[in-house]
């Protein structure tokens, strides 16, 4: 069985309270555990989009890293936006974390799953993108494409039944329309999408279902009410 998750915005030292954003949040890292707990088994595989941690540094999100390895499940993980501890991959392998795989210019294959997975970036019709965003945006491309051709390396000649991309900036415009994020998703054959980034009145630019090919779901934690969704394969 496969499940997702994203924006956990963990913070095991109680410094970045997540209920200044609303009522909701209050207790957000008790629901997240509690409901994983009780929904993944051991065998099961969960898909985190990014966001996961505020801390600042990778000695500091550690403990929230090690935290995550402790639940039931084998994770994926991408980089959101906030996760300024992520660090490089020699770095992130050298924690030993016996339950995680971490995404970055690379894929994955657990059975007959196949894994790509991209942060992703605001969209180019984004009111204020510049220059900046405009480099990144087109890196983030890039990175989205060397993590398909990672995984497309790895699944040769093995039976894939379903490909998975993670993305934490949804791939689409304010509109609703694909951008060139999920039109890259399509030319690769990826199946499945899953995205966050999108919390309180940003649900209103959520979309999901069949678009072009690809499967749509957005899993930002309080969109599913801090409860890892299970992705139908």
């Amino acid at each position: 069985m496969i499940w997702a998750i994203g924006d956990l915005h963990l913070d095991h030292k109680k410094e970045k309270p997540m209920d200044v954003f609303g009522k909701k949040w209050e207790n957000h890292e008790e629901k997240i555990f509690s409901s994983w707990e009780s929904s993944v088994a051991e065998d099961d595989r969960v898909l985190v989009v990014g966001d996961i941690s505020w801390a600042l540094k990778l000695e500091e999100g550690e403990e929230d890293l090690r935290r995550i390895d402790a639940l039931p499940g084998k994770k994926f993980l991408i980089k959101g936006n906030h996760d300024y501890w992520w660090s490089s991959m020699n770095k992130l392998k050298s924690l030993n974390l016996k339950t995680v795989e971490f995404l970055h210019n690379t894929g994955a294959v657990d059975g007959n799953v196949a894994f790509c997975g991209s942060r992703g970036w605001t969209d180019i019709d984004a009111t204020g993108f510049d220059e900046q965003d405009e480099k990144i945006y087109k890196r983030e491309l890039n990175r989205l494409q060397l993590s398909i051709d990672d995984m497309e390396k790895r699944a040769k000649d093995l039976a894939i039944d379903k490909r998975i991309a993670l993305l934490h900036y949804p791939p689409f415009n304010a509109k609703g329309e694909p951008n060139d994020f999920a039109d890259l998703l399509t030319a690769a054959g990826i199946d499945i999408c899953i995205y966050g980034h999108l919390h309180s009145f940003g649900h209103k630019f959520i979309v999901e279902g069949e678009i072009n090919g690809v499967r749509y779901y957005c899993v930002s934690s309080d969109y599913i009410d801090f409860e890892p969704r299970k992705i139908e394969v």
